[in-house]
């Protein structure tokens, strides 16, 4: 792990170069070209079926692109795809936890390093503490041994952003965190993402409304199939991208500090 760490220093978290990929010759991205440094705070917005889950899932390695070029950290994930995954944390936009038989939280929050270390491999007294630091970083500390099935809509979402931390990632990967979390949760989840990329955590978020986030991020990635407009929220979030990405008019309104303020993102279906 030192080795990987160490070959990451000075290169990019993200570079993407001419990326374009399609679902049984249906295209799904067109010629995707950005990178992302590391610490940045990054949303992904676009409408349904722009492509933004799919391109998460090529950062990951789980598909490969048709043409062009990715590289996290420094590495092809899906030619170096263990090395990416032990520098990566991923909290997909929905996800089952079998109930039978039922887990615990604890047993959620510990997948993620279990995970890495392989079926053989026993958890470490480390394991556990990385994975009690991650629910405590999340505000559900006093949850270790409650069924996660108990938990509210925004109390698992918080659970299993924590499983994404436990492995202590260089670059975080979020589909859609905020589905079906209450204010309260989201205010919470938004706060420590912004604490973790003043750390040197890169994040990147899939996001249907960008608005909570807009004190926070430093660039916006709007998408629609093809890369409409990227860079920061004030150059991003202009009529006529918002057009050209959503087909229609989008208001939006600028507060008093110069923050701009989309009335309405996609939702996701």
């Amino acid at each position: 792990m030192k080795g990987i760490m160490e070959a990451t220093k000075d290169v990019r978290a993200i570079e993407v170069e001419n990326v374009s990929f399609s679902y049984n010759g249906v295209r799904a991205l067109t010629d995707i070209t950005f990178s992302v440094d590391e610490g940045e705070f990054v949303a992904v917005m676009g409408p349904n079926g722009s492509g933004k889950t799919t391109l998460l899932r090529i950062l990951l390695g789980m598909l490969k692109p048709e043409s062009g070029k990715v590289r996290v950290f420094g590495f092809d994930p899906c030619r170096d795809a263990e090395k990416v995954q032990s520098l990566v944390g991923f909290m997909p936009q929905k996800e089952h936890i079998s109930t039978k038989p039922p887990l615990l939280v604890k047993d959620v929050v510990l997948m993620g390093r279990a995970a890495r270390k392989g079926i053989l491999s026993p958890l470490s007294k480390e394991d556990v503490e990385k994975a009690r630091e991650a629910l405590e970083a999340v505000g559900l500390e006093k949850v270790w041994d409650t069924k996660f099935s108990e938990l509210s809509g925004g109390q698992q979402q918080r659970v299993l952003l924590a499983r994404a931390l436990a492995v202590e990632p260089k670059l975080l990967l979020l589909d859609e965190p905020f589905n079906g979390v209450d204010i309260p949760s989201q205010n919470r989840i938004i706060e420590l993402l912004d604490r973790l990329s003043k750390k040197g955590v890169t994040v990147l978020a899939v996001v249907h409304n960008v608005s909570p986030l807009i004190h926070h991020i430093d660039k916006i990635l709007l998408l629609n199939k093809e890369l409409i407009a990227y860079g920061s929220p004030g150059d991003v979030l202009m009529p006529e991208n918002m057009i050209k990405a959503y087909g229609a008019i989008i208001p939006i309104i600028v507060c008093e500090e110069g923050f701009a303020h989309p009335l309405f993102g996609d939702t996701h279906g």
